[in-house]
Formats: C-alpha cells, structure tokens, sequence
C-alpha cells in the first residue's frame, strides 16, 4: 500500500488518533527502502542459463567487486560456473543465487581470462570441490599478477576483500575443449593475445549461447590489456560462432550481438589507427590522448577514464613498430 494512502486510511478520523507505534515502523520502512540492499539478481537468460549482471563502475578503491557479469549453466549431472566476480563476497552471493536454483553439484568453475573482477569470487566455490578451468595462460598470468592483485584487494573491496586468492585453473584449456554437464555440451575455447593473454569463450550449443568474456563489450568502453590487433583478429573468430545469443564481459545479454561486435570492433579499428596516426605526426603522447578517437566520445560509458588508459598503452605499444 502507498504510504500516503496509508497515511489517508489513517487519518480518516476527523478525531486526532495516535498512531499506533506498528504504523510508524511501517512507514519510516516505506521511506528508506530505496536505499535498503537490493537483492543479488540473476536472470535466467535462456533454459539451464542464468547470469548476474555487473554495474558499469570503474575497477579502483572501493568499487565492489561486482562489474563484470557472472553466472552459471544448470545441465542434467550439475553446474558450471561461468565467472565468480570480484571478491569472495561476491562469490558467495552467486552460489547462493546457484543454490536457489538447483541442489545439483558444481562441477567446474570457468573463468573466462584473469582480471580480478572476474575471479576472485573462486573461493567461494573450493567447499564444492570444482575443477577449476582456464586458458592455459591463466594460471601463469595468475602468479604474475598475483602479489599486485592480493595488495590492491583491500583498497579494492575492502572487508570483503577477506579470504581472497587466485586459484589457478586445474584443467587448461588450449584451442577448443568440450565439457558434459549432462544433457548439454560446452564448448571452451582459448584464443591467442587479445583483451588480455588469457581470453576464453564458453558456447552452449543447447541454448546457442555465447559467453564472450570480455572479447565483447557492450555499452561499457572497451578496455585493451593485451594485443589490440589480436582483439582485432579474436572479433572475426567470434562471428563465426553460430550463437542466438551473446552475454558479454560487461553489458546486457542480447542478441543483436554482431551489432555489438560491430560497435565495438568501430572502436577499436579507430584507436588502432589514430593513435598511429598521432605517432607518425610526431604527437606527445598527452596530444594523443586528447585526439585519439575522439569520434567515439559519448558512445560508451566510462569513456574518459578509459579510453586514456587504452591510448596511453597503445602509444607505448606501437610507438616502436
């Protein structure tokens, strides 16, 4: 009910009635309520396929841990895990979301490449014994990574940072591997530098859908940690893929995906480019960030802090090819 048809239905009495105390808690819940938790969501995006979407925030002190999206494939035998987010916190959420689900057990937790938004969440699942599943150059990148990721954790996430670790992939995946979760196929495939060294998609032939990681990005800048040409090269891979439906690293679930792929392959053919362009002009390096594909300004979210990042790796990059 309405808080003020609430408040009306009380005051309805041209008497002045003293509100019972129960009323008052009711209504001061009324009010607050936009600001009380919501609920950790997952939306089943196809049958057996359920996915928790991230915000579009940016990863530095005190973003969450929950940016990236998340989610896991329910077949006849069990459940694999399709990235377990940015903390154990997180983590645990998505296993008790799972748990909502089905009683089924987890068989494998997949991570699609080692950013820690995408795989800190893995301790939450070591009670469930998993096979752990990654690129084969993820558990390599893992223990390069691994001193600065644990350090940063805390300014990360905070108290939710407790009872983090990178837990390395137990089954390495190298070209495309299948896995049975009874009743439905997975197929895992490893791709060469792209996004970063370590990018693998998941394909459900069940359901035709695609987990792309974060080889797409939808609505949210696209950001470059590993060979931009290889992305490049990693994008016409992806459309060969026969899938209904994409859900990317970050963004919505669709299935106007190769728009999305266009959309996103626009940006990255233009910084590929200018960025080049500004090197043969003889332009600094800060000239380069205030010009580079300025076009695509106003296209994504977090443009700014973003693409500076990306222009400022791709100097350094081709300044020496």
């Amino acid at each position: 009910m309405p808080a003020e048809l609430m408040l009306a239905r009380l005051g309805s009495s041209r008497k002045e009635v003293a509100m019972p105390n129960q009323y008052l808690l009711f209504l001061a819940l009324l009010h607050c309520g936009a600001t009380l938790a919501a609920p950790f969501a997952v939306e089943q995006a196809a049958p057996g396929i359920y996915v928790h979407r991230g915000e579009h925030r940016d990863i530095n002190a005190g973003y969450g841990g929950d940016i990236c999206n998340i989610g896991f494939i329910v077949g006849s035998k069990g459940v694999a895990v399709i990235d377990s987010g940015g903390s154990p916190k997180v983590g645990a959420q998505l296993r008790k979301a799972l748990r909502r689900v089905t009683d089924l057990p987890i068989l494998y937790v997949i991570n699609t490449h080692v950013h820690p938004d995408h795989v800190f969440g893995n301790a939450a699942f070591r009670k469930d014994k998993p096979t752990f599943v990654g690129h084969e150059n993820l558990a390599a990148g893992m223990e390069q990574r691994q001193a600065v990721y644990l350090r940063n954790q805390a300014e990360w996430v905070g108290a939710d940072a407790a009872g983090s670790e990178l837990i390395p992939p137990a089954l390495q995946i190298r070209g495309t591997q299948s896995i049975d979760l009874g009743g439905r196929t997975l197929r895992l495939t490893a791709y060469p530098a792209a996004h970063s060294h370590s990018d693998l998609t998941v394909f459900d032939d069940a359901t035709g859908t695609l987990w792309t990681g974060d080889l797409l990005f939808i609505e949210r800048t696209p950001s470059v940690d590993g060979d931009l040409q290889g992305w490049l090269r990693a994008i016409a891979q992806l459309r060969a893929i026969p899938a209904a439906r994409a859900i990317p690293g970050h963004g919505p679930v669709t299935r106007e995906w190769h728009a999305a792929l266009d959309d996103e392959q626009r940006y990255l053919t233009t910084l590929l480019a200018e960025v080049r362009a500004a090197i043969k002009q003889g332009l600094g390096l800060q000239q380069t960030i205030e010009s580079a594909a300025r076009s695509e300004q106003g296209k994504w979210v977090l443009f700014d802090i973003i693409h500076r990042r990306n222009v400022s790796l791709m100097y350094l990059v081709l300044e020496w090819e």
